[in-house]
């Protein structure tokens, strides 16, 4: 995987992320979700190298990285947290200015970062997701049939730990076949620790409180994202079928150019469509000057 990419481990000022970075050209960060490490990225991240300097993170709490204490908020892993420490790394490597590809959770956290430091983000790209605060807000027993694994890991500690982590295989089904396969066995080595399973479910408990909280008091401050931006989703996964109209849901939040569409994919595009992701992101790129 990852040819002609570095592997390394950055300390931040909170944390430590292991990040994996390579190309030339424009920076763009790739951030993963759950429960994937940054080699989701695997197929993505060489095309792009071609003509940008690519830097994908493992997120705190997630695979190698740092995984920090918690609070009674679950704060340290919100969505400003991790953004914040996005916005770290990038400096940390040289990047002020970037473009950002977020799915799944790494989807809020590219939202997040894009909403509080539009300074440093030229272009935000959400995979398969919408806001936290919007989906919570328009949850209906469609969403909760479909995502109850939202409210399930954001149970008090050590419940949904235990129960996850009695039977892995049961919760995290995708194989080699379709995740590649160095990217399974990272992922496996990432589960096999117990301090991923908390940390993972600690980013649920933060989605349900604080990162809601942040959202809803951005949408009653009227702030939205500044830079333009691109809404992907997978037409064999969820989302088309809990939000009949995904474009409106984000025209409520973006303030510049918006392109939205679906790719036939299932949830992980990045893994799924590889090269069609890529040609829509240097479609929704072209026009971008920025260094």
């Amino acid at each position: 995987m990852f040819e002609g990419f570095t592997l390394d481990r950055v300390q931040l000022s909170e944390v430590a992320l292991r990040v994996r970075y390579g190309g030339s050209g424009p920076a763009v960060l790739l951030i993963h979700g759950h429960p994937r490490t940054h080699t989701t990225w695997h197929r993505l991240a060489p095309l792009l190298a071609e003509n940008h300097t690519v830097v994908c993170p493992d997120l705190r709490g997630y695979s190698q990285s740092s995984k920090p204490e918690t609070t009674p908020d679950h704060g340290p892993y919100s969505k400003r947290a991790m953004a914040a420490d996005c916005l770290e790394l990038m400096r940390a490597l040289g990047h002020e200015t970037f473009r950002v590809v977020g799915h799944d959770r790494g989807g809020y956290v590219a939202f997040r970062l894009a909403l509080d430091h539009p300074d440093a983000v030229a272009h935000l790209t959400a995979l398969d997701v919408v806001p936290i605060g919007e989906a919570l807000a328009r949850c209906d027993a469609n969403f909760a049939t479909r995502w109850w694994h939202w409210f399930f890991r954001a149970q008090p500690a050590p419940g949904p730990e235990t129960v996850i982590g009695n039977n892995l295989s049961l919760w995290y089904q995708d194989g080699p076949d379709q995740m590649g396969q160095d990217s399974w066995e990272d992922l496996q080595r990432a589960l096999g620790d117990p301090r991923t399973i908390h940390a993972m479910c600690e980013d649920y408990r933060a989605g349900l409180g604080i990162d809601r909280r942040h959202d809803d008091t951005d949408r009653e401050a009227g702030r939205r994202v500044r830079c333009p931006t691109l809404v992907l989703w997978g037409t064999r996964g969820d989302l088309p079928q809990i939000y009949p109209d995904i474009p409106a849901v984000w025209r409520a939040w973006i303030d510049a150019d918006l392109m939205a569409r679906g790719i036939d994919s299932d949830h992980h595009i990045a893994e799924d469509a590889p090269a069609e992701l890529h040609d829509q992101l240097l479609t929704a790129w072209k026009n971008l000057d920025i260094g």
